[in-house]
């Protein structure tokens, strides 16, 4: 015999050509899935409730609208131009959404019961061909809608422990209707257009349309729990860096609801934009109010005061040096005393640490300074000329800050009643019905088709990965037995087998029935095979043994024999398991009387032997009565007188055996036997399997002289076409 062979390839290795060959191998099993996961993607793309989204252009002014009053330094440090990303932010707000949730009553959700998987189908195609009907109940179920119903609920409070609880609201006749929770309790009993309270729920439905016992599915959400939602599902976009141009949008099955959530989205920001720029120019002015009175006060003790001096000092007046100082110093002092007025409206928007506050206390400080020259200057003048400059400074700095703050607070008022926001809606809310979001139903069938293809790939793998059985005889040979033959499958073998199930056939075997079967082919090549391994065979007798069961050893055990049988040879088939032997269904026998009548002495070899169909030259001899002890049974002195007779009188006797890992009977059996033959199937026994019941064999001393690969498919990588023109002698 040869020795091990070397693998024909490491386990670590991906072969491309293995993996090419498994999927042409597998290629109907793969498309049947991607056709079932097309066809459902067709019927999920005709069955889906579409999805419509709103959508709405709003523009943002790269500016703030100037109020009256403020110096251009404040204008260009203290105000900043807002970017589209705090608009964002700011539209989809809870002071913005909540206001939409509690104007549109979003906080109530109702809707109509509906069949599963096709009711939302059913009634929309109703709904679409019907418009303003009630469908009528499908056989009698009149709690589903089945297109037409609606239910509009103008108010609905409830406990808190019924917050975002479903409940059930059962349409009754001419309008009446009943709410229940989800365990069935009636909670209230009430009619359209009326409110009805009872057990902490109050309610007022505004339009009921549907068939008496139309259920409809009824729940009161949380404010803020619906508030959270649609800020989330309003999406807005920024259309290009710094462009102040924001795309909005907003997905619904409702296209009504979704043109109504985000009008109502821009208007309430529109509306706010402009009532928080009003209410600038009111701060404003409210502050501006303030201080006219102190500054009147001011004015009228300083007018007191220059009046008394001069009324003192007998008409002083001022000369044309006084005058000149004079002239700086109100122009100075008036700019800073405008400028303390700006700092104290300053101090209620930005901190200290604002440079719009900074550049303004710089400014202050620098007319500061320029004062302290003047009055460095006024030092120098007689102390008649500095009273009276003093006096004369503060009615004139006092008159024009007081004529300055009238002016200002007239231009405030006027520019909080004609104030206009940054933000203006250019294109209006709206839904193209025509054309849903979702689902698109080329999209959906290509990504049905993909995942298909997918979910086949991924099962034919996993299959082949679980499935470690062996496929390749080269397999069989590296575990140092011979293949003498592989036998492809036969989709003949498989009718026959069925139709002697059902008792249509009682014998017609394989080699008889189709004797150009390509499985019969195979099956002379193992006759040729064994001609000259049984040269060297200290007898003939033949065992055809197996690791597990279902392996095929009845089938080639049966066959074979025909075939030596038909080369002029006696032959005598036994049954040699009789624990749970099949073999006399096969060739169309009785089961007994047989082999365990025969060891145990109840009957005789002419008895037990029988004729397989019109050939005298092959007997059978089956399993008999299943016995309670068949291994014990075949280790009595009278198997072994049984064979040494038969050896005399058949050409070949073949013994069909229970399989080795299961039972010790084959390895009783085997010791009797000149040639052992194992039956390997193709994708059903593991090598480890193969190598266990060869190890067991040895383990007994007993020597395998090789194995039959049975039921051999066809796969791209050839192994059909091996078991096809396998023909040769065994390697030896």
């Amino acid at each position: 015999m040869t020795g091990t062979l070397a693998p024909l390839q490491r386990d670590n290795e991906i072969d491309l050509g293995e993996m090419l060959g498994t999927l042409h191998d597998n290629k109907w099993f793969i498309v049947r899935i991607v056709c079932i996961f097309v066809l459902l993607g067709v019927i999920y793309a005709l069955v889906a409730t579409p999805v419509y989204q709103a959508t709405s252009t709003a523009q943002v002014e790269q500016k703030v609208p100037d109020l009256p009053g403020l110096s251009a330094l404040t204008q260009t440090l203290g105000a900043e131009d807002p970017e589209a990303t705090t608009q964002s932010a700011l539209i989809t707000s809870r002071m913005v959404v909540g206001a939409v949730v509690d104007k549109l009553k979003l906080t109530v959700q109702s809707g109509p019961e509906r069949f599963p998987l096709f009711g939302n189908f059913i009634a929309r195609l109703y709904a679409s061909h019907n418009p303003g009907n009630v469908a009528a109940p499908w056989f009698g179920m009149v709690g589903y809608d089945w297109g037409g119903s609606k239910l509009d609920i103008f108010r609905l409070n409830v406990p808190d422990n019924l917050l975002d609880k479903p409940l059930t609201l059962i349409a009754g006749r001419n309008g009446n209707y009943v709410l229940e929770d989800a365990k069935g309790n009636i909670l209230v009993t009430g009619k359209t257009g009326e409110v009805a309270s009872s057990q902490g729920v109050t309610i007022q439905v505004k339009a009921l349309a549907a068939n008496e016992g139309t259920h409809f599915r009824v729940i009161r959400h949380r404010r803020l729990t619906v508030t959270n939602q649609l800020r989330r599902a309003i999406k807005v976009n920024e259309e290009g860096k710094d462009s102040g141009i924001l795309d909005m949008s907003y997905d619904s099955t409702d296209p009504v609801l979704a043109a109504k959530v985000l009008g109502q989205v821009g208007e309430l920001y529109v509306r706010q934009d402009v009532e928080r720029n009003s209410a600038e120019a009111a701060n404003s002015l409210e502050f501006v109010r303030e201080q006219l009175p102190k500054v009147r006060m001011q004015l009228e003790k300083a007018t007191a005061a220059l009046n008394a001096y001069q009324l003192k000092a007998r008409s002083v007046d001022i000369n044309m040096q006084t005058q000149a100082l004079l002239n700086q110093e109100v122009a100075i002092q008036t700019n800073i005393q405008q400028l303390r007025l700006q700092q104290a409206d300053m101090q209620r928007q930005y901190t200290p640490a604002h440079p719009a506050y900074k550049a303004l206390m710089q400014q202050i400080g620098q007319l500061e300074a320029r004062k302290n020259a003047i009055d460095k200057q006024v030092g120098n003048l007689p102390n008649t000329q500095q009273e009276l400059l003093k006096l004369t400074r503060d009615v004139q700095v006092s008159n024009d800050t007081y004529t300055g703050l009238l002016n200002q607070a007239q231009q405030l008022d006027i520019a909080r009643a004609g104030t206009v926001g940054n933000v203006r809606i250019i294109d209006n809310s709206a839904v193209d019905i025509t054309q849903p979001i979702w689902p698109k139903k080329s999209i959906v069938v290509l990504s049905s088709a993909f995942l298909g293809g997918f979910v086949a790939l991924l099962c034919v793998f996993i299959r082949q990965a679980l499935n470690r059985g062996i496929e390749d005889p080269a397999v069989i040979e590296n575990l140092g037995l011979p293949v003498y033959a592989s036998i492809p499958v036969s989709l003949r073998e498989r009718a026959l087998h069925d139709r002697r199930v059902r008792g249509h056939d009682r014998q017609r075997l394989l080699v008889t029935d189709a004797p150009a079967d390509m499985a019969t082919e195979a099956l002379r090549s193992l006759r040729t095979s064994l001609h000259f391994a049984r040269l060297e065979a200290k007898n003939n007798v033949l065992m055809i043994t197996g690791s597990s069961p279902d392996v095929g050893k009845t089938f080639v055990s049966a066959n074979l024999a025909s075939l030596v049988a038909q080369g002029n040879q006696r032959v005598l088939l036994i049954d040699g398991d009789m624990r749970m032997g099949s073999l006399h269904r096969v060739v169309g026998c009785q089961a007994g009387p047989g082999l365990s009548e025969l060891i145990s002495g109840q009957a005789d070899l002419d008895a037990t032997m029988q004729q397989i169909g019109s050939s005298p030259n092959l007997q059978f001899v089956g399993r008999g009565k299943v016995p309670p002890n068949p291994s014990e049974l075949l280790m009595n002195a009278r198997f072994s007188t049984l064979l040494d007779l038969v050896k005399k009188t058949f050409d070949l006797i073949i013994i069909d055996t229970p399989p080795i890992l299961a039972v010790t009977d084959a390895a009783i059996i085997g010791h009797h036997a000149g040639t052992a033959l194992m039956v390997v199937r193709f994708g059903l026994n593991q090598a480890r399997e193969v190598a266990l019941a060869r190890q067991r064999f040895e383990q007994n001393n007993i020597h395998l002289r090789g194995a039959i690969f049975n039921a051999v498919e066809k796969r791209s990588s050839g192994y059909y076409s091996y078991a096809y023109y396998g023909l040769g002698k065994p390697a030896r």
